[in-house]
């Protein structure tokens, strides 16, 4: 069993330009969901082909649902799980089966089980990160009203190789966890901040 390394800022930047298609397993048309808010981010500001599965949905932001991957209609670059720890282990067998090259799983999502399913079959994995806020991050997209991810960008291009530096609308810092990584980014934990803005300024790293 191949044992998952997270994959640094570059390559999340060069897994995310390589997609083109990609499917959302656990998408909910319900709006309080984090995957509703990521599924709209996804189709308003990217130019990702978005599929939803759900088999006890049967349309989803005005598309399609599907019971499963091999329903799809397509093959997706990228499977994008939000299911609990314990099922995504049988997402990543759907994800192989299929053919697809990257299996993503949402952040607060953690199964190494599943993540080494996908990396024996040879797929890319990217886990316990969001994938709105990974395209955000390169693409100054933290925007989108009412999802509060704890990082807002101001526009500057945001090339790996920089570092984010946050604060609260009170000024002092946000909180972050002690992850980072190869390409100087500071992973925060997006339920940190709560105010209605969150102040971010990019610097380059030493």
């Amino acid at each position: 069993m191949t044992t998952y390394v997270e994959p640094n800022a570059t390559r999340r930047y060069e897994i995310l330009g390589d997609l083109h298609s990609v499917a959302l397993v656990g998408a909910s048309s319900n709006p309080a969901r984090a995957s509703y808010f990521v599924a709209s981010y996804l189709m308003q500001d990217t130019d990702y082909d978005l599929y939803f599965v759900n088999p006890r949905a049967s349309e989803i932001l005005g598309r399609p649902a599907y019971p499963t991957l091999a329903d799809l209609p397509v093959l997706p670059d990228a499977v994008v799980a939000f299911r609990k720890p314990e099922d995504l282990p049988e997402v990543a067998r759907q994800a192989v089966a299929i053919g697809a090259k990257v299996l993503w799983i949402q952040l607060g999502l953690v199964s190494e089980e599943a993540a080494s399913i996908a990396l024996d079959a040879g797929l890319d994995v990217v886990m316990d990160r969001c994938i709105k806020i990974e395209h955000a991050r390169f693409h100054g997209g933290l925007h989108l009203g009412g999802f509060n991810t704890g990082v807002i960008s101001s526009r500057i291009a945001s090339a790996p190789g920089r570092r984010r530096v946050t604060s609260t609308p009170t000024g002092k810092p946000a909180a972050a966890s002690s992850k980072t990584d190869g390409g100087g980014f500071i992973h925060l934990d997006p339920h940190l901040a709560q105010g209605p803005a969150t102040v971010c300024v990019i610097a380059p790293t030493q």
